[in-house]
């Protein structure tokens, strides 16, 4: 078993590669003056059990082309198994047709890295759970939701928790997590009345004088909870805070959490922090790192990973 790293989260690869013991493979990637990615593997891979830990996230279509690039050099050096390791999964949001000429990205991104030579592909809360269809080849698909509710229960175990999905879509995610930690759900329902009045939201559930927790995979943007949060301290909650695997966090996104009614913003290190995430009070990262160490030595043991869903 190897384990190589792309550029786009080095210091996850290096969390996991100290849990399993194990070196990160020498490679050189770098980029030659026109922006073009180059990659050399610098050690001996052939017939072995190669892990690419590779997040696409921004800027995506560089570490993308740095997973596909450095996939295809393994695949070229012999490489017995290659699986890419993509704690977060970019494009996962384009994963149906919009409107009537609009890409499936998702589905793309699959044919891509399959034909480039992966043999097997491990996630992280993937935005939309039928992209493991996309794949033809085994996608095993981890759940962030053991390590939140471990921390749920460190750190607000002994208050009176209700679990709120800022969506519809959201609910399942939300109800797993309700069940682990004992925990009560409600739901925002966000409408718009019509057009050119913006939307309103409606929580379905009651919140108040509970400590409310919102769950979601992805933060962006973070304006769909911080007005989630509003809606909930008007219908009396007790306090929020919010947990959400991948911190995309782009633009403003650390400010406007900072200026909303949350106490904090949990992730994981799916995506590596950025500086202003480092430096917030309000934003604090949770490692996947030994979650993520244990599915790749399960996977090359040959041993169950299902167990790791649970």
């Amino acid at each position: 078993m190897k384990i190589l790293t792309g550029n786009s989260n080095k210091p996850l690869a290096e969390a996991i590669a100290a849990k399993l013991a194990l070196p990160l493979v020498k490679a050189n990637i770098r980029r030659f003056s026109d922006n073009e990615i180059f990659v050399e593997i610098l050690e001996n891979v052939r017939g072995e059990d190669v892990f690419v830990i590779q997040s696409t996230s921004y800027p995506a279509n560089d570490h993308l082309m740095e997973l596909l690039i450095t996939i295809d050099a393994l695949r070229r050096s012999s490489a017995r198994r290659i699986t890419a390791v993509m704690p977060y999964y970019g494009y996962a949001r384009q994963d149906r047709k919009t409107a009537g000429r609009t890409p499936i990205s998702a589905k793309l991104v699959a044919n891509l890295i399959t034909n480039a030579g992966a043999h097997r592909v491990l996630t992280l809360d993937l935005h939309a759970e039928q992209i493991q269809g996309f794949f033809d080849i085994p996608l095993d698909n981890l759940y962030a939701g053991p390590v939140f509710s471990r921390d749920i229960k460190e750190t607000l175990g002994n208050r009176n928790l209700t679990m709120v999905s800022p969506d519809t879509g959201g609910v399942v995610r939300a109800r797993a997590i309700a069940k682990r930690v004992d925990a009560d759900l409600a739901i925002i329902d966000k409408r718009r009345e019509r057009a050119g009045v913006s939307e309103v939201m409606h929580v379905i559930g009651d919140v108040k004088d509970r400590d409310c927790i919102l769950m979601d995979d992805i933060v962006d943007s973070a304006g769909t909870l911080c007005n989630a949060a509003v809606a909930l301290m008007d219908q009396g909650a007790k306090s929020v805070c919010a947990y959400a695997t991948h911190g995309v966090l782009s633009g403003g996104a650390v400010a406007r959490v900072a200026a909303s009614p949350m106490e904090k913003l949990v992730i994981t290190d799916s995506i590596m922090p950025t500086e202003a995430v480092r430096i917030s009070p309000n934003v604090r990262p949770l490692s996947v790192a030994p979650l993520m160490a244990e599915a790749m030595k399960r996977i090359a043991d040959e041993t169950s990973v299902s167990s790791l869903f649970d």
